[in-house]
């Protein structure tokens, strides 16, 4: 591998490693405590965002997008979790 390939390659998890830190970070803040007689709601909502999310994945990953590519591109809004 390249030097230069290396440094993108190290860039690119850098910038994954932050946007997951920032992103636990903004959940955690935002979500508040449920009270135990929501649990079974709040673990049905939490089931359905997730597939949401596992299928959104999906599709960027079948397509060959990147957040980090999508990031230095354009900068642009992400049009699967519009």
């Amino acid at each position: 591998m390249k030097a230069r390939q290396i440094e993108r390659l190290e860039r690119d998890v850098g910038v994954s490693i932050e946007m997951l830190a920032l992103f636990v970070r903004f959940w955690l803040t935002v979500t508040p405590q449920s009270a135990e007689s929501s649990d079974a709601a709040a673990r049905a909502v939490g089931k359905d965002r997730f597939e949401g999310f596992v299928a959104a994945l999906g599709r960027r990953l079948a397509a060959g997008r990147s957040v980090a590519r999508d990031v230095r591109v354009d900068g642009g809004a992400d049009p699967d979790f519009g």
